[in-house]
Protein backbone atom coordinates (compact mmCIF):
# COMPACT_ATOMS: atom_id res chain seq x y z
CA UNK A 1 0.00 0.00 0.00
CA UNK A 2 1.52 3.73 -1.04
CA UNK A 3 2.61 5.67 2.08
CA UNK A 4 0.55 8.84 2.80
CA UNK A 5 3.63 10.63 2.68
CA UNK A 6 4.48 14.30 2.48
CA UNK A 7 8.31 15.64 1.28
CA UNK A 8 8.49 18.64 0.86
CA UNK A 9 10.82 20.98 -1.34
CA UNK A 10 13.45 21.58 1.22
CA UNK A 11 13.47 18.27 2.69
CA UNK A 12 14.07 16.69 -0.74
CA UNK A 13 17.00 19.20 -1.15
CA UNK A 14 19.08 18.20 1.80
CA UNK A 15 18.03 14.46 1.37
CA UNK A 16 18.54 14.05 -2.13
CA UNK A 17 15.96 12.64 -4.67
CA UNK A 18 16.97 9.24 -4.40
CA UNK A 19 16.20 9.14 -1.20
CA UNK A 20 13.46 11.14 -1.24
CA UNK A 21 11.79 9.01 -4.20
CA UNK A 22 12.84 5.75 -1.51
CA UNK A 23 10.66 6.95 1.29
CA UNK A 24 7.92 8.19 -0.79
CA UNK A 25 8.14 4.35 -2.13
CA UNK A 26 7.96 3.26 1.45
CA UNK A 27 11.38 1.64 1.24
CA UNK A 28 12.75 3.33 4.34
CA UNK A 29 9.80 4.63 5.67
CA UNK A 30 7.91 3.02 9.29
CA UNK A 31 4.72 2.28 8.75
CA UNK A 32 4.14 3.46 12.70
CA UNK A 33 5.86 6.07 14.32
CA UNK A 34 5.61 8.57 17.11
CA UNK A 35 4.88 11.64 16.05
CA UNK A 36 7.43 14.50 16.46
CA UNK A 37 5.16 16.78 17.89
CA UNK A 38 2.36 15.18 19.72
CA UNK A 39 4.16 12.02 20.68
CA UNK A 40 1.26 9.82 19.92
CA UNK A 41 1.27 7.00 17.30
CA UNK A 42 0.71 7.67 13.86
CA UNK A 43 0.42 5.20 10.31
CA UNK A 44 1.87 6.46 7.51
CA UNK A 45 0.34 3.85 5.48
CA UNK A 46 -3.45 5.15 6.86
CA UNK A 47 -3.10 9.08 7.44
CA UNK A 48 -1.34 11.60 5.78
CA UNK A 49 2.52 11.79 7.42
CA UNK A 50 5.50 14.70 7.32
CA UNK A 51 8.64 14.42 7.20
CA UNK A 52 10.73 16.55 9.50
CA UNK A 53 14.55 16.42 9.07
CA UNK A 54 16.27 17.86 12.01
CA UNK A 55 19.81 19.15 10.74
CA UNK A 56 22.89 19.73 13.50
CA UNK A 57 25.98 21.36 13.31
CA UNK A 58 27.38 17.84 11.82
CA UNK A 59 24.47 14.92 12.02
CA UNK A 60 20.87 15.31 10.94
CA UNK A 61 18.01 12.96 11.61
CA UNK A 62 14.68 12.23 10.16
CA UNK A 63 12.09 12.08 12.03
CA UNK A 64 7.91 11.68 10.87
CA UNK A 65 4.81 14.12 11.99
CA UNK A 66 1.02 13.78 11.63
CA UNK A 67 0.56 15.72 8.48
CA UNK A 68 -2.16 18.18 11.11
CA UNK A 69 0.39 18.75 13.65
CA UNK A 70 3.37 19.31 11.87
CA UNK A 71 4.15 20.36 7.51
CA UNK A 72 7.20 18.52 6.33
CA UNK A 73 9.67 21.34 7.06
CA UNK A 74 13.73 21.43 7.79
CA UNK A 75 14.78 22.47 11.18
CA UNK A 76 18.34 23.93 12.12
CA UNK A 77 19.27 22.83 15.89
CA UNK A 78 22.39 22.47 17.42
CA UNK A 79 24.26 19.29 17.48
CA UNK A 80 23.37 19.56 21.66
CA UNK A 81 19.79 20.20 20.83
CA UNK A 82 20.05 17.16 17.91
CA UNK A 83 21.25 14.52 20.70
CA UNK A 84 18.75 15.36 22.76
CA UNK A 85 15.90 15.23 19.51
CA UNK A 86 17.24 11.64 19.21
CA UNK A 87 17.03 10.74 22.64
CA UNK A 88 13.47 11.35 22.36
CA UNK A 89 12.85 9.73 19.38
CA UNK A 90 14.30 6.72 21.02
CA UNK A 91 12.25 6.96 23.97
CA UNK A 92 14.98 7.69 26.41
CA UNK A 93 13.17 11.22 26.99
CA UNK A 94 10.09 11.46 27.66
CA UNK A 95 10.24 15.44 28.63
CA UNK A 96 12.30 16.78 26.03
CA UNK A 97 10.58 16.13 22.40
CA UNK A 98 11.93 17.18 18.95
CA UNK A 99 9.23 20.25 18.43
CA UNK A 100 10.66 21.58 22.11
CA UNK A 101 14.64 21.79 21.62
CA UNK A 102 14.49 24.79 19.45
CA UNK A 103 11.93 27.02 21.07
CA UNK A 104 11.05 29.55 18.41
CA UNK A 105 10.81 26.91 16.21
CA UNK A 106 7.37 26.06 17.35
CA UNK A 107 4.75 25.85 15.00
CA UNK A 108 0.75 26.24 15.33
CA UNK A 109 -1.20 23.14 15.52
CA UNK A 110 -5.06 24.06 14.52
CA UNK A 111 -7.63 21.19 14.59
CA UNK A 112 -11.38 22.39 12.74
CA UNK A 113 -14.21 20.25 15.12
CA UNK A 114 -17.96 21.21 16.01
CA UNK A 115 -18.67 22.70 19.39
CA UNK A 116 -22.06 22.16 20.99
CA UNK A 117 -23.03 25.26 22.95
CA UNK A 118 -26.14 26.04 24.41
CA UNK A 119 -27.98 23.49 22.38
CA UNK A 120 -26.21 24.49 19.33
CA UNK A 121 -22.97 23.63 16.93
CA UNK A 122 -20.66 26.02 16.18
CA UNK A 123 -17.92 26.03 13.60
CA UNK A 124 -15.05 25.89 15.83
CA UNK A 125 -10.42 26.13 15.02
CA UNK A 126 -8.51 24.82 18.33
CA UNK A 127 -5.44 26.53 18.25
CA UNK A 128 -2.09 24.84 19.82
CA UNK A 129 1.20 25.71 19.61
CA UNK A 130 4.09 22.97 19.34
CA UNK A 131 6.40 24.47 21.89
CA UNK A 132 6.09 26.96 24.63
CA UNK A 133 5.52 30.89 22.75
CA UNK A 134 8.36 33.63 23.63
CA UNK A 135 7.26 36.91 23.98
CA UNK A 136 8.81 38.45 20.95
CA UNK A 137 12.09 40.29 21.21
CA UNK A 138 13.16 37.64 24.73
CA UNK A 139 14.63 34.59 25.39
CA UNK A 140 11.58 32.79 26.95
CA UNK A 141 12.95 32.67 30.46
CA UNK A 142 9.55 34.05 31.51
CA UNK A 143 7.99 30.64 30.62
CA UNK A 144 5.38 30.16 27.79
CA UNK A 145 3.44 33.68 26.80
CA UNK A 146 1.19 32.57 24.18
CA UNK A 147 -2.52 32.85 26.43
CA UNK A 148 -0.88 36.32 27.78
CA UNK A 149 -0.06 37.59 23.94
CA UNK A 150 -3.80 36.97 22.73
CA UNK A 151 -4.94 38.15 25.49
CA UNK A 152 -3.65 41.53 24.54
CA UNK A 153 -5.02 41.50 20.94
CA UNK A 154 -8.41 40.77 22.42
CA UNK A 155 -8.75 36.77 23.23
CA UNK A 156 -11.66 35.94 26.07
CA UNK A 157 -9.97 33.97 28.83
CA UNK A 158 -12.29 31.19 29.60
CA UNK A 159 -13.00 29.69 32.68
CA UNK A 160 -16.32 27.44 31.20
CA UNK A 161 -17.60 27.13 27.88
CA UNK A 162 -21.15 27.85 28.24
CA UNK A 163 -21.49 30.99 25.84
CA UNK A 164 -20.11 31.95 22.47
CA UNK A 165 -17.00 34.26 23.16
CA UNK A 166 -16.95 37.85 21.96
CA UNK A 167 -15.97 39.05 18.35
CA UNK A 168 -12.39 39.94 17.62
CA UNK A 169 -13.55 42.99 15.32
CA UNK A 170 -10.48 43.27 12.63
CA UNK A 171 -10.27 39.26 12.58
CA UNK A 172 -11.16 36.71 10.34
CA UNK A 173 -11.01 33.27 8.92
CA UNK A 174 -10.56 32.52 5.37
CA UNK A 175 -12.81 29.55 3.84
CA UNK A 176 -12.22 29.23 0.06
CA UNK A 177 -13.70 26.88 -2.04
CA UNK A 178 -14.69 24.58 0.94
CA UNK A 179 -10.99 24.66 2.29
CA UNK A 180 -9.04 26.47 5.55
CA UNK A 181 -6.38 28.74 4.17
CA UNK A 182 -5.64 31.16 7.18
CA UNK A 183 -6.49 33.09 10.54
CA UNK A 184 -6.26 36.63 9.52
CA UNK A 185 -5.72 39.70 11.98
CA UNK A 186 -5.24 43.39 11.63
CA UNK A 187 -2.16 44.74 9.69
CA UNK A 188 -0.20 47.16 11.05
CA UNK A 189 -1.77 50.97 11.15
CA UNK A 190 -4.53 49.39 10.13
CA UNK A 191 -3.42 48.57 6.62
CA UNK A 192 -4.78 44.92 5.05
CA UNK A 193 -5.32 42.57 6.63
CA UNK A 194 -2.18 39.73 7.25
CA UNK A 195 -1.94 36.06 8.26
CA UNK A 196 -1.71 35.32 12.20
CA UNK A 197 -2.20 31.60 10.82
CA UNK A 198 -1.69 30.00 7.47
CA UNK A 199 -2.15 26.84 6.56
CA UNK A 200 0.90 25.21 5.11
CA UNK A 201 -1.63 23.63 2.06
CA UNK A 202 -5.57 24.45 2.47
CA UNK A 203 -7.19 22.24 4.87
CA UNK A 204 -10.06 20.08 4.24
CA UNK A 205 -13.02 20.59 6.50
CA UNK A 206 -16.21 18.32 7.00
CA UNK A 207 -19.50 19.27 5.04
CA UNK A 208 -21.02 19.63 8.63
CA UNK A 209 -18.10 22.23 9.84
CA UNK A 210 -19.12 24.00 6.37
CA UNK A 211 -22.37 24.10 6.88
CA UNK A 212 -22.26 25.51 10.07
CA UNK A 213 -19.96 28.03 9.37
CA UNK A 214 -22.30 29.39 6.46
CA UNK A 215 -25.14 29.34 9.13
CA UNK A 216 -23.32 31.42 11.85
CA UNK A 217 -21.15 33.54 9.29
CA UNK A 218 -18.40 33.39 11.96
CA UNK A 219 -15.92 30.54 13.14
CA UNK A 220 -15.02 30.39 16.61
CA UNK A 221 -11.50 30.33 17.82
CA UNK A 222 -10.01 28.82 21.20
CA UNK A 223 -6.30 28.70 21.84
CA UNK A 224 -4.68 27.13 24.86
CA UNK A 225 -0.73 26.43 25.73
CA UNK A 226 1.24 23.33 24.43
CA UNK A 227 0.43 19.89 26.56
CA UNK A 228 -3.48 21.13 27.44
CA UNK A 229 -5.61 20.02 23.88
CA UNK A 230 -3.44 17.54 22.34
CA UNK A 231 -4.21 15.80 18.90
CA UNK A 232 -7.91 14.25 19.91
CA UNK A 233 -9.41 11.65 17.08
CA UNK A 234 -13.31 12.64 18.23
CA UNK A 235 -15.05 16.12 19.04
CA UNK A 236 -15.85 14.63 21.77
CA UNK A 237 -12.56 14.03 22.90
CA UNK A 238 -11.75 17.64 21.51
CA UNK A 239 -14.40 19.07 23.58
CA UNK A 240 -13.90 17.26 27.03
CA UNK A 241 -10.39 18.62 26.59
CA UNK A 242 -11.33 21.90 25.53
CA UNK A 243 -13.43 21.51 29.12
CA UNK A 244 -10.52 20.59 31.09
CA UNK A 245 -8.20 23.08 29.64
CA UNK A 246 -11.39 26.09 30.60
CA UNK A 247 -11.33 24.39 34.16
CA UNK A 248 -7.21 24.70 34.31
CA UNK A 249 -7.24 28.56 33.16
CA UNK A 250 -5.42 27.53 29.78
CA UNK A 251 -8.44 28.52 27.24
CA UNK A 252 -8.83 31.52 25.50
CA UNK A 253 -11.17 32.16 23.15
CA UNK A 254 -13.23 34.96 20.49
CA UNK A 255 -15.52 34.56 17.36
CA UNK A 256 -14.27 35.53 14.01
CA UNK A 257 -16.38 36.20 10.78
CA UNK A 258 -15.69 34.14 7.78
CA UNK A 259 -13.57 36.02 4.74
CA UNK A 260 -14.05 34.57 1.53
CA UNK A 261 -16.71 31.88 0.58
Amino acid sequence: MPRMLDVSDEVRAEIGDEEADRLLAGENTPGSYDCTSCRTPGDSEQERTSTVLFIGDETAVLAFAHATCLPSQVVQVTEDQLQGAVRSISGDSADLGPSKVVPEQAVLGVTSGLVLIAGELHPALVVEPTAPIARPGTDGVNGDEFLPLLVEQGFTPLSAIDAPPAVLHGWSVLLAVGQLHAVLQPGPSGGQPVAWWQAHQPLQVTESWRAAANKHQQVLMFAAPVGSIGRQPREDLLRDALDKAAANGRLVAAAMPLAGV
